[in-house]
């Protein structure tokens, strides 16, 4: 049995006082979509959107020792286990899904069977399905008084299975472009409930749903979700606790009315991002059914930036997407008023000043959201810890978290290499800093300026009362770069790790930061479902970045079968440390990896490092001072000190002329 995990500082800790190094996967990319056939890979209009399940995502049961067995096998002992809202509330308003909650409770327990520490993450990506990603349930929708059917037709949202040519099939980046599902942050289908999930009390007072602000049924309804689940996984010593919710957005708070950020600047230092430049007064009135016509940016490589590149009529055939009989809850309090074929701003503060006060985002929104969260799960189990989120895009500016946040929380944010994700293109030996534009050369600089964006973010858990640990919950790299290159060689027979060499690059420089910083991390993703189909993926939006691939399994009966790139992730790591960790670096060219750390005997349990045979396959050696054990079955090598103060560890491959296993 795991022992369970507390905090202290900056560290996760066991109760025998070893600080602990969780490295795990998002499990898996497919949770978001219905089973067996709910991806974005087919075709929908949703309707069923009451009926479906998520009986078997990630996986059915059948296969839950193989895949969970696979995963220890390459050194993971931890996943940030996915759920989503509609997996449990699908039905309607309080209707839960019994039989996906005892089967999510099922695959909780047999992770920990396997030795892996589990995080729940509700997922959630821009809202819903119906608005291009996934988490919420469609009934939402109808609660607030918006009809989902109308989204594409208006312009609302960008949803690929209804800009999909689903008879042609393949990379259509005229019709679906890569990661344009991120555009419905800004569109106003997800602007609207995210405003109000988030701050319908500020903004919208009046506006009741079953007698409640809609801010306290949409919240309450989502922590009801959250409060099924952790009655069931409640008594589970590795369950570590939860997610706040994945990647939230705060829609339209703070923000300008008429603004459109189409650059960065003074007031607004954000990045300009590619995809269409709404602002909230754009949003409101495409809501109502007028045609407005909205910059779009794109990157500019003469400018080696982000600028406009012309602009896109919107809602040409003048739709609402509100119900009839409903109206805006926006116009209703005051924000603006149709007027003619166009409309009239009645306060461009609405969103920034409530009641003569400013308001902010991260304090008056996901603050409180944050307690409620904690209130909630640490009421059914005192010992979990809170992994908490903000909006996405603020994790890169290395923003510090709010004051007042609740204690043994866990900075949970994310990072990609944003060049690489949205261009599925590695772009090695040289790379572009996407923050400046400038050029990187070599895998030093790139690797720097890795190490220097988490540094960002770790330095955001500082901020917190006593400090906190860091895990990334996520990162990660496409796998169908270049168009998907490597897949081709596969199906050319060409099964050598050659195809590969430019994702195992990209994992190890992205792991060799990770290390300088000894932070915690979970992969994105592990996908059951995967499949070397451009149209497929993971099942989700043509995303491929599952580390392992049903289509690349030769041989069933090898472990390591089906997975891609695995000298890039599966490295040695120290799992727990028999007193304060200090460095740790692993040179994966050389063979030789190093931990530097201040001893403390009087810690019980020894230093336990994760030893993968796929980097040492012809053995390695020890140098340490203290008693050292091979434990082969489990690739782990443990160090039990002898003497207080600053000790090293250096493990070394053995050259194949040598080879054995022998420790000295």
């Amino acid at each position: 049995m795991l022992p369970r995990l507390a905090t202290a500082g900056e560290h996760f800790i066991e109760p025998s006082g070893r600080r602990v190094i969780l490295r795990g996967v998002n499990l898996g990319g497919d949770c978001k979509v219905p089973y067996p056939d709910g991806g974005t890979n087919h075709r929908t209009n949703f309707s069923d959107h009451r009926k479906v399940s998520f009986i078997g995502r990630p996986f059915p049961l059948a296969e839950a020792d193989e895949h969970l067995g696979r995963l220890k096998a390459w050194g993971f002992n931890c996943v940030r286990l996915l759920t989503t809202w509609e997996a449990i509330e699908h039905a309607g308003p309080g209707e839960y899904d019994e039989a996906y909650l005892d089967y999510f409770a099922e695959v909780t327990r047999r992770a920990g069977d396997h030795g892996l520490y589990v995080f729940v993450d509700f997922h959630q990506d821009v809202w819903s399905r119906m608005t291009g990603g996934d988490g919420a349930p469609g009934w939402l929708f109808e609660s607030v008084g918006l009809d989902f059917t109308k989204f594409h037709t208006s312009g609302a949202a960008h949803v690929m299975q209804y800009k999909y040519d689903y008879a042609r099939g393949g990379r259509q980046e005229d019709r679906y472009p890569m990661m344009t599902w991120s555009t419905n942050y800004r569109m106003p289908a997800n602007a609207i409930m995210w405003t109000l999930f988030f701050a319908g009390n500020l903004y919208t007072p009046s506006f009741k749903i079953d007698g409640r602000n809609v801010q306290d049924f949409l919240q309450g309804h989502y922590l009801g979700c959250m409060r099924e689940i952790a009655q069931r996984v409640k008594d589970m010593p590795h369950v570590l606790g939860f997610d706040t919710l994945n990647e939230p957005s705060t829609g339209w708070i703070g923000k300008e009315m008429s603004y459109r950020h189409l650059e960065r600047n003074a007031q607004h230092p954000e990045p300009a991002r590619p995809g269409p430049a709404w602002s909230p007064f754009d949003g409101l009135l495409v809501a109502r059914g007028v045609t407005r016509k909205i910059p779009e940016l794109a990157f500019d490589p003469s400018q080696m930036k982000v600028a406009v590149r012309g602009e896109n009529e919107v809602n040409a055939k003048r739709i609402s997407i509100w119900r009839d009989g409903r109206t805006c809850p926006f116009a209703e309090a005051g924000a603006y008023r149709l007027s003619g074929t166009g409309g009239t701003v009645l306060r461009e503060d609405f969103f920034q000043v409530v009641g003569g006060k400013k308001i902010d985002s991260e304090r008056d929104a996901m603050l409180p959201f944050y307690r409620r969260v904690a209130e909630l799960t640490r009421g059914i189990n005192p010992d979990w810890l809170v992994f908490t989120e903000s909006d996405p895009f603020r994790a890169f500016t290395g923003e510090g978290m709010p004051k007042g946040m609740p204690e043994r929380m866990v900075n949970a944010s994310h990072w990609y290499d944003i060049v690489t994700l949205a261009t599925k293109t590695f772009m090695y030996p040289t790379a572009i800093n996407p923050f400046n534009g400038r050029t990187l050369n070599g895998a030093g600089e790139i690797e720097e300026s890795y190490t220097k964006q988490l540094g960002r973010i770790k330095a955001a858990s500082a901020t917190v009362s006593g400090g906190a640990p860091t895990l990334l919950g996520e990162f990660g790299i496409p796998y169908d770069l270049d168009g998907g290159a490597a897949y081709a060689a596969w199906d050319r027979a060409d099964h050598s790790s050659a195809p590969w060499e430019k994702h195992v690059i990209a994992l190890d420089l992205m792991y060799n930061a990770l290390d300088a910083h000894l932070m915690s991390s979970t992969q994105w993703n592990y996908t059951a479902s995967n499949r070397n189909d451009a149209a497929t993926g993971d099942g989700w939006n043509q995303e491929d970045l599952s580390a392992f691939s049903r289509d690349q399994q030769a041989d069933p009966k090898d472990i390591n079968s089906g997975g891609r790139a695995l000298a890039g992730f599966v490295r040695p790591y120290v799992r727990a440390t028999q007193g304060m960790p200090k460095q740790m670096r692993f040179d994966r060219e050389r063979g030789e990896f190093t931990f530097v750390y201040d001893a403390d005997p009087a810690i019980k349990g020894p230093t336990e490092i994760f030893v993968p045979k796929l980097q040492f396959p012809d053995g390695f050696s020890v140098t340490t001072n203290g008693d050292v054990q091979l434990d082969a079955e489990n690739q782990l090598v443990t160090v039990a000190a002898s003497a207080a103060g600053e000790q090293t560890i250096t493990i070394a491959r053995k050259p194949a002329a040598a080879a054995t296993s022998k420790t000295e």
